[in-house]
């Protein structure tokens, strides 16, 4: 396993301070940015619950794998508990609300009084679960998808995209909540809470946006933009809504002892923001500890000049991490970053524009951050089927400290 640091050094002076100057009272964890409401100041130093003894420190660098639900609470849990163990990776980013909406184990909701559970029980002791990364020194992670939520769009159409009077669904049947609908904010905020409270070090956001290509039918589905209405600039609106949100969740989760991360996509970086997802990567980075762009191989077109992205993993890594870096540099409190990268093959891209990935093409992409001075990373394999053999060490992670 990789280095560890960070370990918990607060001597019991400092522990004692803390509380002793923490005023309940005056600790407001709004953000500033909710539009339509009352200013509400936060005060300049919010102290963080005191970190658990027992919990994972901070790595060296985070290097992790994604485990879905359904993983996480089945047979194969076991397996990937030791290819994480017997590799340099030292995390696991696991499905605390998933694609269609569910929170992946029991978990109680008081916000939403829904006709059918929104809870579909996969992982049946998340205690145990938790106290096994703890034992094994694997750092937790919590995948909340926000805004694609299938289950909460049926329940609460008021709260989604109607088509005719019917929740819009798109090609693949998934469908939207309303990230205009402050509603929905506080929902996701409450499972990310008992997430932290759970034990789960760093909170990841994922599908902070609107649906693909929203531009296009923004006027043709009938939907609520709250407080954002007064707004006559629609592509503004919804990159307003999208970054306010983040900056929300990271404002309600201050006095939790957690990091907060976001999925974004990688052209994000690219263009000065994404009009119809509403993702705007500087004014994301902003407000996160971490930011998680999404950058497979697979899922560019001609960018860089590469004619087939997928047959080139270290060119395409390699041009993507330096435009990011360049654009974190003029931020004034730029968030690690911790990219997504590919371990798995897009066979859908047909022939000619892809190539079978196996241990040099995750070695290529680990390869071209480590030398863009990159260090944290997250591999993607939706099977969580990952490749054996490979080196995951990166040059040691020196320059990475805790966000």
């Amino acid at each position: 396993m990789g280095r560890w640091k960070n370990a918990l050094a607060l001597t019991l002076s400092v522990v004692l301070f803390l509380i002793g100057n923490y005023d309940a009272e005056t600790a407001e964890t709004d953000t500033l940015k909710v539009p339509g409401e009352t200013k509400k100041e936060l005060p300049e130093q919010i102290p963080r619950f005191i970190e658990d003894h027992d919990a994972v420190a901070y790595p060296d660098a985070v290097r992790g794998i994604y485990v879905s639900g359904h993983s996480a609470g089945g047979k194969r849990m076991e397996r990937l508990l030791d290819f994480v163990e017997e590799t340099e990776l030292n995390a696991m980013v696991i499905d605390v609300k998933d694609d269609q909406g569910y929170v992946t184990y029991q978990m109680e909701n008081e916000r939403f009084d829904h006709n059918a559970p929104f809870s579909h029980g996969l992982i049946k002791d998340p205690d145990a679960l938790m106290e096994t990364l703890k034992e094994r020194s694997i750092y937790p992670i919590a995948r909340v998808v926000v805004f694609k939520d299938t289950f909460l769009a049926k329940q609460r159409p008021d709260l989604s995209f109607q088509s005719n009077g019917s929740v819009w669904a798109n090609n693949q049947g998934e469908s939207f909540v309303n990230p205009f609908e402050k509603e929905v904010w506080d929902y996701n905020i409450e499972v990310a809470k008992k997430a932290a409270e759970l034990g789960f070090q760093d909170i990841q956001f994922d599908y902070v946006r609107f649906p693909e290509g929203f531009e296009t039918r923004d006027e043709a589905l009938d939907y609520s933009l709250g407080s954002y209405g007064g707004k006559k600039d629609r592509v503004q609106a919804r990159v307003d809504a999208v970054s306010d949100f983040v900056a929300y969740a990271k404002g309600a989760l201050s006095d939790y002892d957690v990091n907060v991360s976001v999925d974004i996509f990688g052209y994000a970086a690219t263009i000065e923001e994404a009009p119809g997802i509403g993702q705007n990567f500087s004014k994301i980075a902003e407000n996160v500890d971490v930011i998680s762009s999404m950058i497979y191989p697979s899922h560019w077109t001609s960018h860089f000049g590469i004619d087939v992205p997928d047959a080139a993993p270290y060119e395409l890594i390699d041009a993507y991490s330096k435009e990011e870096t360049q654009l974190l540099s003029t931020l004034d409190n730029p968030p690690v970053t911790r990219p997504w990268i590919q371990d798995f093959t897009a066979s859908w891209l047909g022939p000619g524009n892809y190539i079978r990935y196996g241990r040099k093409e995750v070695e290529a992409q680990i390869e071209a951050l480590d030398e863009n001075d990159i260090h944290e990373y997250l591999l993607w394999n939706a099977g969580n089927t990952y490749t054996e053999g490979v080196n995951h060490d990166t040059n040691e992670g020196e320059n990475i400290t805790d966000p």
